[in-house]
């Protein structure tokens, strides 16, 4: 079995895999802390947990935007006697050959690119709403060309809060308006529909520049269902389609 990790900035989700079929998958803290021993009790305690044995696990392949802890997840991979690959542009060469900087490119959006060309066809466009809210485009290649970068959902609900002091901690949730009839929904419309508004524009205008009016729309991340029930741009919703593109980039370099 394959077990794949995305350690993002915020949170680090896993996810196992037997053949390409994701059959469970847990989220977990990214601690900067963390050495190899803590990584790996807390990974056999979320086998032990869910009545998994740890040992039918012969490869990791993990996509990291955590330098300091890639070291980590590498020994974690030696205790367990584990294969191991990295997420990066020299392990996924062709989803990174049309990037104009490849080595800038983040291991998430490689594996997004990788998952979307794979499962859901190009050109398309991937909407991560993660710590950072990104946005992937994929050429009818199936290759990595750029996107945007915006401050993520969550972080912009808490800068809000950290300074307006008279809002309180307001719950993650889509308001049934846009116009918010009291305090607590004026706050979530302007965070969780303004969202939507933001990928909404953006993928408005990365399909002009690409002239392709018909690429696909992928909406991705822990915050990826929440947003998309405050608008109709997106044509998938795979909270996991990053876990998929580390399996998919596993899968690629098993058969070279």
């Amino acid at each position: 079995m394959l077990l794949a990790i995305d350690m993002g900035n915020t949170q680090t989700a896993l996810g196992l895999f037997d053949g390409d079929r994701l059959v469970h998958s847990w989220r977990m803290p990214t601690d900067r802390t963390f050495t190899k021993d803590e990584l790996h009790v807390r990974l056999l305690g979320y086998f032990h947990k869910d009545g998994l044995d740890f040992s039918q696990v012969d490869a990791i392949a993990f996509a990291g935007v955590v330098p300091q802890l890639v070291q980590e997840w590498r020994a974690v991979a030696d205790l367990a006697g584990c294969d191991v690959v990295v997420v990066s542009p020299e392990t996924a060469p062709h989803t990174c050959a049309h990037a104009q900087n490849p080595q800038e490119a983040g291991a998430d959006r490689i594996a997004n690119a990788a998952a979307a060309a794979a499962l859901y066809g190009t050109p398309s466009i991937v909407v991560d709403f993660g710590t950072a809210t990104n946005i992937d485009v994929i050429d009818e290649d199936g290759c990595y060309i750029g996107g945007a970068i915006a401050p993520g959902v969550r972080i912009s609900l808490d800068a809000l809060i950290a300074r307006a002091a008279r809002l309180a901690s307001v719950p993650f949730e889509t308001p049934t308006h846009a116009i918010g009839a009291n305090t607590v929904e004026a706050v979530q419309s302007g965070t969780i529909i303004g969202a939507a508004a933001m990928a909404e524009g953006l993928v408005a205008r990365i399909k002009r520049e690409l002239d392709r009016p018909d690429a696909t729309v992928i909406a991705t991340g822990g915050l990826a269902t929440t947003v998309a029930t405050a608008t109709d741009a997106f044509d998938i919703i795979d909270p996991q389609l990053t876990l998929k593109g580390i399996c998919e980039i596993y899968r690629a370099n098993q058969s070279k």
